[in-house]
């Protein structure tokens, strides 16, 4: 099979050349190549060559004159960009493991020897870019075939394979994922004998992969063979644990671990924010510790969002995600996901709307897009009910806004109005002042304006035995 009509571009023309002329041995390989069958475009560029990948990179430079290529000579490899292409360069190489190392024992090899090591065989195809057989398509495990069967399979035993580079086995439940492809039996059936060998994994590339599987179109695909092969409980053991129903007296409760992948699975197509997916994955984490069975009531999760929003900086900082910004937003949505759902049953007062702004800030409409997607009744009728009351929450929440500005609001008086009108340093009665100016906003007592809640701050001092010393009017 030849696919030089795939190549018809300026930068491979040219690398064609630099090839010919210099009787270099150089392939475009692994997932460019991959992607060319299933129509995805791509601008990122793998080349092996039959020799020095780092020598031929800087002779590619040289000749198209551009600015030396990036260099990581411990790895062998080089990378250059050129017309929006970012081209990878790396020697063809033969691997051999210890048994408690990723590191590989790296030596020279043929094109044969670096097929060999590619983890699955639909990653294994390469395309000649020499002039005498420019795109000529070298396939030497079936790899074409199991692109067109939607397969997932290792090139050699997956036992080795996957013994050697335990992170491959997460790379196949990636794949999987993000093309929706099958495991093939043999190869699934050896990532469930290896699970354990994840362990010798660092932390940031699992949870690498585990983004990459988050952010594909139907994440749910993955979480379910990452439990099924036994490497969830290892990887990830909260969301392990919502696994399963409970029954006592007839009265079960949901599989929890099958409502959050759906969740994640509703919200996937509204939002492409990976740290609203997470706060999806983790919204019910808690549940399992919060359990209860009460007579006449059925199961309850009571505070389950305020526990699971605790356990939020433990599962980062466990599994290297960041302890910023990020997590503390995560962090929030867990916090807050049911107040939205508790609006919709209770009734939608300005009060509750002002209190919500006020908490949810700028990431009110992401909250309300998690717990949208948290609504997954197989009931079509209460679904529909939600829904439709969703849309009234998210209508009066813009009513509200557009009238009262509340949200991220401070106070319009601020500590520092309230020590210098009544003579006070820091202490407890500057706080009790403002957080009741804020309450009264809230419960919409007072207009969110200065004049207003001057004058309540008047009163509150009087009800405190506070002296205006100066008056700010």
């Amino acid at each position: 099979m030849n696919l030089s009509s795939e190549l018809d571009s300026n930068l491979f023309r040219r690398l064609s050349e630099i090839v010919t002329e210099g009787d270099w041995e150089a392939y475009v390989v692994g997932g460019f190549v991959r992607d060319l069958f299933l129509g995805r475009a791509s601008k990122d560029v793998d080349i092996v060559v039959v020799g020095s990948g780092i020598a031929f990179a800087k002779e590619v430079a040289r000749k198209l004159e551009l600015k030396s290529p990036t260099v990581f000579k411990n790895f062998g490899t080089a990378m250059l960009r050129f017309d929006g292409w970012e081209l990878e360069f790396v020697g063809a190489r033969k691997e051999s493991y210890e048994r408690n190392s990723r590191k590989p024992i790296v030596e020279d090899g043929t094109l044969e020897d670096d097929q060999n090591r590619r983890d699955f065989t639909i990653n294994a195809l390469a395309l000649s870019l020499h002039k005498e057989s420019f795109g000529e398509l070298l396939d030497s495990f079936g790899g074409v075939e199991d692109l067109k069967s939607r397969i997932i399979k290792t090139p050699l035993d997956p036992k080795i394979t996957f013994s050697d580079d335990p992170l491959r086995m997460m790379r196949a439940i990636r794949f999987a994922t993000q093309l929706n492809f099958t495991i093939e039996k043999q190869t699934f059936d050896a990532l469930t004998a290896m699970a354990e060998r994840i362990k010798i994994i660092s932390e940031e590339r699992i949870v690498d992969e585990l983004n990459k599987i988050i952010m594909s179109p139907k994440p749910s695909i993955g979480f379910k063979l990452l439990s099924k092969a036994g490497i969830l409980p290892i990887i990830f053991p909260e969301l392990e644990n919502l696994r399963g129903r409970e029954v006592i007296n007839g009265i079960g409760h949901k599989d929890n671990f099958y409502h959050t992948l759906e969740v994640l699975d509703r919200l996937a197509p509204h939002s492409d924010d990976l740290w609203l997916r997470w706060a999806a994955l983790l919204h019910d984490i808690a549940k399992p510790q919060t359990k209860k069975f009460v007579e006449g009531i059925g199961w309850t999760f009571y505070a389950h969002n305020f526990v699971g929003a605790k356990m939020v900086p433990r599962i980062f900082r466990r599994m290297r995600l960041p302890l910023n910004d990020k997590m503390k937003f995560v962090q929030k949505m867990v916090d807050l996901h049911m107040r939205p759902i508790a609006l919709v049953e209770e009734g939608v007062s300005d009060s509750a709307i002002r209190r919500l702004l006020s908490e949810a800030g700028d990431d009110i409409d992401k909250l309300m897009t998690l717990c949208e997607a948290d609504i997954t009744s197989k009931n079509e009728e209460k679904v529909k009910r939600y829904m439709r009351n969703f849309k009234k929450v998210r209508r009066k929440l813009q009513e509200v806004e557009e009238k009262d500005a509340v949200r991220n609001f401070q106070p319009p008086v601020s500590g520092e109005i309230i020590m210098e009108t009544f003579n006070l340093k820091p202490c407890r009665a500057v706080g009790d002042i403002k957080a009741a100016i804020k309450e009264a906003i809230l419960d919409g007592e007072i207009p969110n304006e200065y004049e207003a809640a001057y004058q309540f701050m008047l009163e509150k001092g009087k009800e405190l035995g506070l002296e205006v010393v100066k008056d700010l009017n």
